[in-house]
């Protein structure tokens, strides 16, 4: 890149607070317009190109560095990161997750199945040892880069026909859209492991290669409603945490 954006996108008032607008925008744009460790452009260069003041830019550029977009390096500029998605810890779908960082996601659907669970997640589903559940197993990818293996089940008696879906989009939104379950809780633990053998294959990484696995339950209301399992590759995906110290 030259340093410019293409064409000048001006951010105006709205419900949508003007440094989410640019942080937006400007995701986008590295995306589509950008390779890892090329300049970006000043802050002088975006005020001008987007008739927002330096305190917008700062905030929106500020936000794609946590994100993990952009990198400062001090002395010289800001340049556009390697592609590493770095999450915030935040209740959203995969598609949604990506598509905020500027990536564009795709999903392939491995397995889907109505059967009987395993012990953690007729546990967490609240399930008898013989109700029935579904089981969906899918490949997430991001930038045409494979970034996890996602296994999830749902109660079958409350999603029934879940096979009848376009399952390689947002299962949340089917959730909400057609069994009015939307997710609004979850509990969640990270753990580091070690990819095995079967999930390197599918990943594109060596056997043993470091995974973070996420195991998730999440409820509509204070029903339980998924219970998923992902393997995140270790050296395509990060977590971004904000932390303050509250007193008793």
């Amino acid at each position: 890149m030259d340093g410019t954006m293409n064409g000048e996108v001006r951010i105006g008032d709205g419900v949508v607070p003007k440094h989410e607008q640019l942080r937006t925008l400007l995701a986008e744009t590295i995306a589509r317009d950008f390779s890892p460790g090329d300049p970006f452009p000043s802050e002088r260069r975006l005020c001008l190109d987007h008739g927002v003041s330096r305190v917008t830019v700062r905030a929106a550029v500020g936000e794609l560095e946590r994100d993990g977009l952009l990198t400062r390096v001090r002395g010289k500029g800001t340049y556009v990161a390697a592609r590493t998605a770095r999450s915030r810890l935040h209740l959203a779908s995969f598609h949604d997750d990506m598509r905020r960082l500027g990536l564009t996601p795709t999903t392939v659907v491995l397995e889907v199945a109505c059967t009987t669970g395993p012990p953690e997640a007729v546990r967490a589903l609240g399930q008898g040892p013989d109700d029935r559940c579904w089981h969906l197993r899918r490949l997430r990818v991001a930038e045409g880069v494979p970034m996890s293996i996602d296994d999830a089940w749902y109660d079958a008696e409350r999603v029934p026909d879940l096979d009848a879906h376009d399952l390689s989009g947002s299962v949340y939104k089917i959730l909400q859209d057609h069994y009015r379950l939307p997710i609004d809780r979850a509990e969640q633990t990270v753990a580091a492991r070690q990819a095995d053998e079967a999930s390197a294959v599918l990943l594109g990484i060596p056997a043993g290669h470091p995974v973070l696995v996420f195991d998730r339950t999440a409820s509509s209301g204070d029903r339980p409603v998924e219970y998923t399992v992902s393997h995140y590759r270790g050296d395509r995906y990060e977590l971004h945490m904000s932390l303050d110290r509250s007193w008793a």
